[in-house]
């Protein structure tokens, strides 16, 4: 049955594909569909709606590009799981306890948990020397029983040698090594790229091969800027998106200038006498 509030208005400025669209995210925000339902299909729709086809297939495009609703093949139209917000850009916490903080219950299943020598790449961010030991620990991490992360961290094994044999699958890593360690995490660098899954990926987070991961490179360091922890993470890009709390401060009494690009250092910071002169 459809309202008069979930009717097209056909002598509205507004394109029918969009109205439409409006109409069928509120149906998902007031609970009428909830993840997992299937919809209509498109015959349904353009009966219910009394639209064209091309207006259905333009809002379901839509809305599948913006994460509300997934089209299988052969199946149908499903609404989509909510994505699961994460705030791991900007603040130096773990996984564990950003879904925690939220009110979720992670689950963790630690693949491997190895001392091994490190690589060039694995050096280079921990600033050691290439060979040197290295905690290496695999975890697959888990909200609603759905795999949502796969996380590679190593540690340093000068840092805390005990922490290869340590149980984290129901505990947070950095609460381990402020409590245990006396390690407190106090600064991070951290570095996010779109990617495809791989084989093992897309069959470890239960996707297709190919399926969009976020990926997530993080350098921890300690009160006195040793690094402490470099890690790699895929997390799903149809079940996680990442917040960003932004602020703007009122122009200061300085001004940043963007040098040259073959200028090699950092930028120079001008005072307004000297940007005006």
């Amino acid at each position: 049955m459809v309202t008069m509030n979930e009717l097209i208005n056909f002598e509205s400025h507004i394109p029918y594909y969009i109205q439409l669209m409006d109409i069928l995210k509120e149906k998902v925000q007031q609970k009428d569909w909830v993840p997992g339902d299937q919809i209509p299909g498109e015959q349904d729709l353009c009966k219910l709606y009394r639209v064209s086809r091309t207006v259905v297939r333009q809002a379901l495009r839509e809305l599948e590009l913006e994460g509300v609703i997934r089209r299988r093949k052969g199946k149908g139209t499903f609404i989509s799981p909510l994505k699961i917000s994460e705030e791991l850009v900007q603040k130096l916490t773990g996984f564990y306890q950003d879904m925690v903080e939220r009110g979720l219950k992670p689950v963790t299943k630690v693949l491997h948990q190895n001392v091994s020598p490190s690589n060039e790449k694995v050096a280079h961010f921990l600033n050691i020397e290439p060979g040197e030991k290295v905690i290496d620990i695999q975890r697959l991490r888990f909200i609603d029983d759905e795999p949502i992360q796969l996380v590679t961290t190593y540690i340093p094994f000068e840092i805390s040698p005990a922490l290869a044999s340590v149980d984290l699958t129901n505990r947070s890593l950095y609460e381990y090594l402020e409590k245990e360690c006396d390690v407190f995490i106090a600064k991070g660098r951290r570095y996010i790229e779109a990617v495809l899954a791989n084989d093992s990926e897309a069959a470890l987070l239960g996707i297709e091969r190919g399926a969009p991961l976020l990926m997530l490179d993080s350098i921890s360091f300690s009160e006195s800027g040793q690094p402490v922890e470099y890690y790699h993470a895929l997390h799903r890009g149809d079940r996680s998106r990442f917040e960003v709390e932004l602020l703007r401060l009122r122009e200061s009494e300085t001004k940043t200038v963007e040098l040259g690009s073959n200028f090699s250092g950092a930028p120079k910071i001008l005072s307004k006498d000297d940007v005006s002169s």
